[in-house]
């Protein structure tokens, strides 16, 4: 009988395509039953678990290691929290008075405490709900060393698989086989999980945050994980089947040419040069970028900084982290934004920080002005961090002339403590700002006046123009970065930059899918920043195409009314000029 095809989706984590079969973890979790001792075992029962806690300490403290030496110091700092929570006297004290006063099993104790933490947390709806995850994780530890416990499955894989579960800790998430485990699906997990953030840089593809998605697999069925767009597909038709392998042979190909692809210049076939950058989230994805072939980092997020913690990051927190990227670069651009957060995703925010419509709310440099104490940390690690390469600086969500001078005076502020201080820093540090607001690229040739260079992002530029939240899957399809009305706000915007001559870096998802690459040529860009994984796919469409042939083909999407059929008319040009591309 043929098996019902099914495609769920989540939130993309780590990109890339795979197809397998279905391994499901365990998803019963531990059940430990209220068993109560006698008077004369609660001595052991306390030595047990006392033992317990020691043993998963040592077992933390040994994940820490094996994912400091695998994926870096910034993945590997997630599990500090798991081990202050450990040795938490409060916690120790609510198990042991368990075990002591109602003669409960070593086992039922830690699971009912770390089910009243959770519930308490849960009712607090505050920035600590986000510690439910570490709560679970240290319980799930305590109890396999009480019970003796493992999920060996992960450890004796006899194929490659897709591993599906409600979720991993991250953990079990750095220690995945990647050559027996081709990607994984989980149904809890967001953007800035701990898992998340593990997964995105293992380099496989990762897809969290799928509802239902144990309740439509069994084991050994066939999934596809498309960790590009954030799609699972269970049980895939012919056709499915045929396009996403089409895919992954089109991802060989590009993994076999790389080398030699790696080595040859982004340049059109009339010899115009266009910059290939890197977009990075974390310091650990520098060496990914450069092995894909980027000519520096076009936009360095700092959020990660500010995420998963209780206390605001230091200085020193800050500078390190720059100068980890700013090293391994070796000598080439890097590009450092400032923070793009909302007032409730930093450390210590409250409920009544919440607001209805963050996207139009305090955040990103609006945020700053407010919060000038973390903006004048930042601001004092990257001019630091100045002093070992090019480093460029750029300030998000810029809206009007007013905040840009606001950010400026504050900039020149930090800049004359630091010298006052005897603290090296470059003076000449070139100050940029994020276009993505339709406010700037309409009045783009007064901030050219002010600043030394733009970077256009397409995402939160379009979601503006179009009053579109892309999240929302009741409206998603109105998002496109090449509607009519989006289009001409970029090449505004690039016309500016020219007349000016002041740099334009474009950024975001569309300058990372080679769909558009011929459109944005055409527009004038020279310069394109984009998540690694896309690199070589957007120099093989450079190095395929002429500047003539791209503006020929602009001049005719400027002509059309509507995004579906600019989408339509740059389909089949790429299919007609890059068929390995888009079969």
């Amino acid at each position: 009988m043929n098996k019902q095809m099914r495609v769920l989706r989540g939130i993309p984590v780590s990109p890339g395509v795979t197809i397998g079969p279905a391994m499901i973890l365990d998803v019963t979790g531990l059940r430990i039953p209220p068993r109560r001792v006698s008077e004369a075992e609660v001595d052991r029962e306390l030595e047990r678990f006392r033992q317990a806690v020691e043993a998963a300490v040592h077992e933390v403290n040994r994940q820490k290691e094996l994912v400091t030496a695998k994926l870096g110091p910034e993945s590997a700092s997630i599990f500090a929290a798991h081990i202050v929570m450990l040795r938490d006297p409060g916690f120790s004290n609510r198990v042991e008075r368990l075990i002591r006063d109602e003669r409960y099993t070593a086992e039922y104790a830690v699971s009912h405490t770390i089910q009243r933490f959770i519930e308490v947390l849960q009712q607090l709806k505050t920035p600590l709900t986000s510690r439910v995850g570490d709560l679970r994780d240290i319980g799930n530890e305590l109890l396999r060393h009480l019970i003796g416990s493992q999920r060996q499955e992960l450890k004796h894989l006899e194929q490659p698989v897709v591993i599906l579960a409600a979720d991993l800790s991250p953990a079990e998430t750095a220690r995945l086989d990647t050559s027996r485990v081709l990607g994984f699906a989980t149904e809890l997990g967001g953007r800035t999980s701990h898992t998340a953030i593990v997964a995105g840089s293992l380099e496989i593809p990762a897809v969290v945050g799928v509802e239902g998605l144990l309740a439509h697999v069994l084991p050994g069925d066939q999934v596809i994980i498309d960790g590009n767009q954030g799609v699972v597909v269970i049980n895939p038709d012919q056709p499915t089947l045929e396009r996403y392998e089409r895919a992954l042979r089109r991802f060989k190909l590009f993994t076999e040419s790389l080398a030699t692809l790696r080595s040859l210049p982004a340049e059109t076939k009339d010899g115009t040069r266009i910059a290939l950058l890197g977009n990075i989230e974390f310091p650990r994805e520098v060496h990914y970028s450069l092995r894909q072939g980027a000519e520096g980092i076009g936009l360095y997020r700092t959020e990660f900084l500010f995420l998963e913690r209780d206390t605001p990051p230091t200085e020193e927190d800050h500078y390190e982290a720059y100068c980890e990227v700013i090293r391994a670069v070796g000598g080439r651009p890097v590009v450092i934004r400032t923070l793009d957060l909302g007032a409730d995703k930093l450390p210590g925010s409250t409920d009544e920080q919440r607001e209805r419509n963050p996207f139009l709310g305090l955040r990103s440099i609006r945020l700053c002005l407010r919060r000038l104490e973390l903006f004048k940390t930042q601001l004092r690690a990257i001019l630091r961090a100045s002093m070992e390469g090019p480093v460029s600086l750029m300030f998000p969500m810029v809206s009007t002339l007013l905040e840009l001078r606001q950010a400026k005076l504050v900039l020149a502020e930090v800049m004359e403590d630091l010298a006052e201080q005897g603290v090296p820093y470059r003076r000449d540090i070139k100050v940029g700002i994020m276009v993505e607001v339709p406010s700037t690229a309409i009045m783009a040739d007064y901030y050219a006046r002010e600043v030394d260079f733009f970077s256009l992002g397409t995402n939160d530029l379009t979601q503006y123009v179009l009053a579109v939240d892309r999240g929302n899957e009741k409206v998603a399809n109105l998002y496109s970065p090449v509607d009519p009305a989006v289009l001409r706000l970029i090449r505004r915007t690039i016309i500016v930059s020219r007349r000016r001559g002041i740099p334009i870096n474009i950024c975001g998802e569309m300058c990372g899918d080679p769909l558009y690459t011929m459109l944005l040529i055409g527009l004038g860009v020279r310069s394109m920043s984009a998540a690694p994984h896309s690199l070589p796919e957007l120099k093989q469409t450079i190095r395929s195409v002429s500047v003539e042939e791209c503006e020929k083909i602009t001049r005719r999407v400027m002509l059309m009314e509507n995004a579906r059929d600019v989408e339509a008319y740059l389909r089949g040009i790429a299919r007609e000029k890059l068929p390995e591309l888009f079969e």
